[in-house]
């Protein structure tokens, strides 16, 4: 469990953690359930980003923005990466080997700008629309745990990985379709029980979920037809949208 801990935060933070002693199947199914609580700093800076922003009378969308900026930074923009190379590479060609080269080169064509462009913007426009008080600054703050659950999606039985070698090889496949429902199951009951905490519709956050869960699943099926599995920059491209769904089902 520790060595799955140090795994989730290194990966997804930039937290500075000791590196696992070793990492294999039972580790990378570790990191992946645990990846919601691993990524709470960035959840608390969203928090954070938004009361403050908030109290100091700052404009919805300078909030919504910033915090997709504290977002970026905490992740060292892995995430957002992954976004650019999976637009790039499923628009680059139907031919599955020059797919996965043009993901591999990491620079950014116009289907990658244009992705991150209205993905980001998406999120900042939807928190600039949820943040209106301390409370629901904590729920902004929690919408960002709980879009890791993404990758219970793309690491679930069954869904193969496009390459041996990389992240899509190392856990493709290693969480139980069992463990997955449950996840999701858990995290939309924590999502409904601050919605209701906040004052707002609590019948809108199971359907903000299950969009995002439907969001995930269509990517992934993509990756599956067009790479022939999935690989990191899925898993990255899979949280910047489960996030902007979430967020935005519930701005």
């Amino acid at each position: 469990m520790r060595d799955g801990w140090r795994l989730a935060v290194g990966m997804l933070t930039v937290v500075r953690v000791a590196p696992p002693r070793f990492v294999d199947r039972s580790v990378a199914r570790a990191a992946i359930l645990l990846a919601p609580l691993a990524v709470l700093p960035l959840g608390l800076a969203v928090a954070a980003v938004g009361g403050l922003g908030r109290a100091a009378g700052l404009p919805p969308l300078v909030i919504g923005l910033l915090c997709v900026g504290a977002l970026v930074l905490g992740s060292r923009a892995f995430h957002v990466d992954g976004l650019s190379d999976t637009a790039d590479g499923l628009t680059a060609s139907y031919d599955r080997e020059r797919s996965l080269a043009v993901m591999r080169t990491g620079t950014s064509g116009p289907a990658g700008g244009a992705a991150v462009l209205l993905v980001l913007g998406l999120q900042a426009a939807a928190f600039a629309s949820i943040i209106a008080s301390p409370e629901s600054a904590v729920l902004a703050g929690a919408l960002v745990c709980a879009s890791r659950c993404a990758l219970l999606l793309t690491c679930a039985a069954g869904v193969p990985g496009a390459r041996p070698d990389g992240l899509g090889g190392d856990y493709a496949g290693a969480v139980t379709r069992f463990a997955t429902v449950l996840g999701w199951m858990s995290v939309t009951c924590v999502i409904t029980g601050l919605v209701a905490w906040t004052g707002g519709d609590w019948w809108r956050a199971p359907i903000a979920a299950g969009v995002a869960v439907v969001v995930v699943l269509v990517l992934v099926r993509r990756a599956v037809l067009r790479f022939g599995g999935v690989t990191g920059d899925v898993y990255g491209a899979a949280i910047e949208l489960c996030l902007a769904a979430l967020v935005v089902g519930l701005a």
